[in-house]
């Protein structure tokens, strides 16, 4: 039940433009463990900006 209920969570962020942390720290930690991750705050800001900002498409790979 508990796999269900965050699946819907992050669909909805998901569909609301909020993208998610876990997933950028499991991402940068895997594939780019030499580069620093960004805190909570910095990484939305950088995701509205990409978003809103024009800086492009905000993906590193």
């Amino acid at each position: 039940m508990m796999k269900w209920l965050d699946i819907l969570r992050r669909t909805a962020r998901s569909m609301v433009g909020m993208p998610d942390y876990d997933a950028y720290v499991r991402h940068m930690t895997a594939h780019h463990p030499e580069q620093p991750v960004m805190d909570r705050t910095q990484f939305f800001r950088d995701r509205q900006q990409a978003r809103y900002g024009g800086k492009g498409s905000g993906r590193c790979c």
